[in-house]
């Protein structure tokens, strides 16, 4: 793995993993839809320029998050684009936009008092981005594809 790989997110499936057809890898990425997870696996529509589509709402923190791949058959690959919006809740920020593999942990925090009087700060919520790549990145290493992040599909 180069340098250029671990910016980008790229990963490759280990070796004697026999790489399956284009149409198997769909059904794959399609089948991790369910009620227990935050995204969902979509169609691409035309003007995504891409083949496939999993997204994410996270309301609580005012997130949103697109991860759009195109399936390569002939080089056994998919090439995935990561994008994510921030809305601050704050008036003075403005909502943020970024492209690329950037893993983040988005937070939000409560004060609670001990019972000793005291005040401190827990975590009250909490959502990694890797909790909706890292099961796509899983079924397409696991069907023999190679995962490729771009910065543009």
């Amino acid at each position: 793995m180069g340098i250029f790989d671990k910016l980008t997110g790229t990963k490759r499936p280990d070796s004697g993993v026999a790489p399956r057809s284009s149409a198997e890898v769909r059904a794959a990425l399609f089948a991790l839809n369910g009620p227990d997870v935050p995204y969902r696996v979509r169609d691409a529509a035309p003007n995504e320029k891409a083949d496939l589509v999993a997204e994410c709402r996270i309301p609580r923190v005012g997130v949103r998050l697109k991860t759009s791949m195109r399936l390569i058959p002939e080089k056994g690959e998919v090439r995935f684009l990561d994008e994510r919006w921030e809305n601050r809740s704050s008036g003075q920020a403005n909502a943020q936009y970024g492209r690329g593999h950037a893993p983040t942990v988005f937070r939000q925090m409560e004060t609670k008092q001990n019972s000793d009087g005291r005040k401190h700060k827990v975590e009250a919520f909490r959502f990694d981005t890797r909790e909706m790549t890292d099961p796509l990145r899983n079924v397409v290493l696991g069907a023999g594809w190679t995962w490729r992040g771009v910065f543009k599909l």
